[in-house]
């Protein structure tokens, strides 16, 4: 029998999505074949240091000592991280759906599961990504953009959104219905971001679709969002996002084929433009008289096997098991094919 592929699950984080990436990074610990995967796993702390640890049928692999904080590369890397065939980053939001974690894998020569430096960067900046989906003729939701200094301001009108530019999960958003609640909108926001989109809102259905795939990536089958949150229940907040009943999903989109197709060709557009290999699941709107608006790119998608990727490849033929084995070899494929630039 051939040996076990190590697979080393990277889940927690410092962001405010910690406990959301561990209960993903549960999931797929629970879905990845004991005969053919040896799991291991590393829960990074709301503080940042990295605990080392098991799957349920991995071995230990050496503890963390007192002065072993992760995530610079230390003289331990090649005993940790180092030593397990790939790495399925597992994680949310900034420090490590953002390019970090993901440099710190290129640095030690890792095969890693999803987007790339660049690709992780730029889809969690998104004000640099609609820049660029702008500049390659995809369309997207208009936004202005505010920096420390600037004075609060919209031209859209109201409603109208207003969130940090890099963050996920619907985090410091909030949907501003008049002028007077917009400075404190723009305040909220700023405190967990340097830089903040003022976006206009979308009278449309809410549709996500996911991405599978390197050079060639394909699209799921779309499902729409109907959102019940508690919390805002007119719009898609963490409380319909996480919560349970805080939302429907369903597949496919009640919008028509033309529709659909659309949806699935930008969607796999909007990966190659961004250089996003692996998985991603992207965010539209669909207005009633048919237009289709990109809204955001996620690197790393909520993945258990309830949430809304798997779900739409599940619909679309590929159970969860498979799609976990699929992104482990896509991660290993990406690394050998890079393994033969010349730098």
């Amino acid at each position: 029998m051939s040996r076990r592929v190590r697979v080393a699950v990277v889940s927690g984080g410092r962001s405010s999505e910690h406990d959301i990436s561990v209960a993903s990074a549960r999931s797929v610990l629970e879905s990845l074949d004991p005969e053919r995967y040896e799991p291991v796993t590393v829960e990074i702390g709301r503080d940042g240091a990295w605990e080392l640890g098991a799957g349920p049928n991995g071995r230990e692999l050496p503890p963390r000592t007192a002065a072993e904080t992760l995530p610079v590369p230390t003289s331990k890397v090649p005993e940790t991280l180092g030593e397990v065939d790939v790495v399925i980053p597992v994680l949310h939001g900034p420090f490590g759906e953002d390019g970090t974690v993901q440099g710190l894998l290129e640095l030690a020569g890792v095969p890693y599961v999803g987007a790339g430096v660049l690709g992780s960067a730029l889809a969690m900046d998104k004000d640099k990504f609609k820049a660029v989906m702008r500049d390659a003729g995809i369309p997207v939701t208009r936004n202005i953009t505010l920096r420390l200094g600037d004075e609060p301001r919209n031209p859209f009108g109201y409603p109208v959104f207003v969130k940090p530019a890099r963050l996920g999960s619907s985090v410091g958003i909030t949907k501003v219905h008049a002028e007077s609640e917009l400075a404190p909108a723009v305040e909220r926001a700023f405190r967990h971001d340097e830089k903040v989109l003022v976006e206009e809102f979308v009278n449309g259905i809410e549709v996500e679709c996911g991405v599978l795939g390197n050079l060639k990536p394909i699209a799921s089958l779309p499902g729409e969002i109907v959102s019940h949150g508690f919390d805002q229940p007119d719009w898609y907040d963490y409380s319909a996002k996480y919560d349970e009943g805080g939302m429907d999903l369903i597949v496919p989109p009640r919008i028509s084929q033309e529709q659909i197709e659309r949806v699935q060709r930008l969607a796999v557009e909007s990966c190659v433009v961004s250089e996003v290999e692996g998985m991603a699941r992207v965010d539209f709107f669909v207005r009633e008289g048919g237009e289709v608006l990109v809204n955001e790119l996620n690197t790393i998608p909520g993945f258990t096997a309830t949430s809304v990727y798997a779900k739409l490849f599940e619909a679309s033929g590929i159970p969860y098991p498979e799609l976990l084995d699929r992104l482990v070899g896509l991660a290993l494929e990406r690394h050998e094919r890079r393994a033969g630039l010349q730098f």
